[in-house]
């Protein structure tokens, strides 16, 4: 019987100037792909450089994490920007940290939008299409990480791109399979370690998550997000790394889960 696999990823090199988001060295050490920021939500040149280095010390590969380009919120409010401009930016911060991940020795394994944009190329068509019209003209198209069945993932796959469905250890879920909105009225983050390393496992096992109702969903996904932002991160990454380990679960690199 064929063992079970899952990559686990975080969002890290969040921080910018003397700012620190997160504990990127802690998490480094249970997470098997890492998501960069790219200077436009959060991030700058030398966090780049340093987040890299974490990567190459602890074995991870890594992947681009680009945002809109508003470090006042975080990235997480929508823009009224249009799709090929958006685009332009999306490239301009791979580019970024493609060349200087070549300089530390990597190889840029994913890309991963962050915050609002994830949503929006998962829902907006247009966007989605543009998006990767441009990605399957890259010598070496990155892995697309994003929800499972939305249209991203759909594009993706008519485009010959290789798609990871992606589910999150550290969040609430609705009855729709989408994520509780953080600004919402409803809890839509999970700090506790255990009940994070139990959502997990679940992904997983089971291929389903319980939403904030108490009902269980299908949720077919090839990668496990804990933010590196969330509260206690570095002690959730730990719970759930071990709760796979002692439960014969193979944590892997993203590009040899999808092979």
């Amino acid at each position: 019987m064929k063992q079970l696999a899952i990559d686990l990823n975080s969002d890290v090199g969040e921080g910018f100037g003397p700012y620190t988001i997160g504990n990127d060295e802690e998490i480094f050490s249970f997470i098997t792909s890492a998501n960069i920021a790219c200077g436009f939500h959060a991030g700058d040149p030398s966090t780049i450089r340093k987040t890299l280095d974490l990567a190459v010390k602890n074995g991870v590969a890594v992947g681009a994490h680009p945002g809109y380009p508003d470090r006042l919120h975080f990235g997480r409010m929508n823009m009224a920007i249009a799709a090929e401009e958006v685009v332009d930016m999306i490239l301009y911060q791979i580019g970024a940290l493609e060349l200087m991940a070549e300089r530390a020795g990597l190889r840029l394994q994913h890309v991963k939008l962050h915050g609002a944009l994830y949503h929006a190329a998962a829902e907006d068509r247009r966007l989605a299409e543009v998006l990767l019209d441009a990605l399957v003209r890259l010598t070496n198209p990155p892995i697309v990480v994003g929800p499972p069945e939305c249209v991203l993932q759909k594009e993706a796959e008519e485009r010959g791109l290789d798609y990871a469905a992606e589910g999150f250890a550290d969040r609430v879920y609705g009855d729709e399979g989408k994520l509780i909105p953080r600004s919402g009225k409803q809890p839509s983050l999970i700090t506790q370690p255990a009940q994070a390393a139990d959502q997990a496992l679940q992904l997983v096992r089971e291929r389903k998550v319980s939403t904030s109702s108490g009902k269980k969903i299908e949720l077919k996904v090839s990668t496990i997000c804990i933010h590196g932002d969330t509260q206690g991160a570095g002690r959730i990454a730990r719970a759930v790394f071990e709760k796979l380990e002692q439960s014969k679960i193979a944590v892997r690199p993203l590009r040899q889960i999808i092979e």
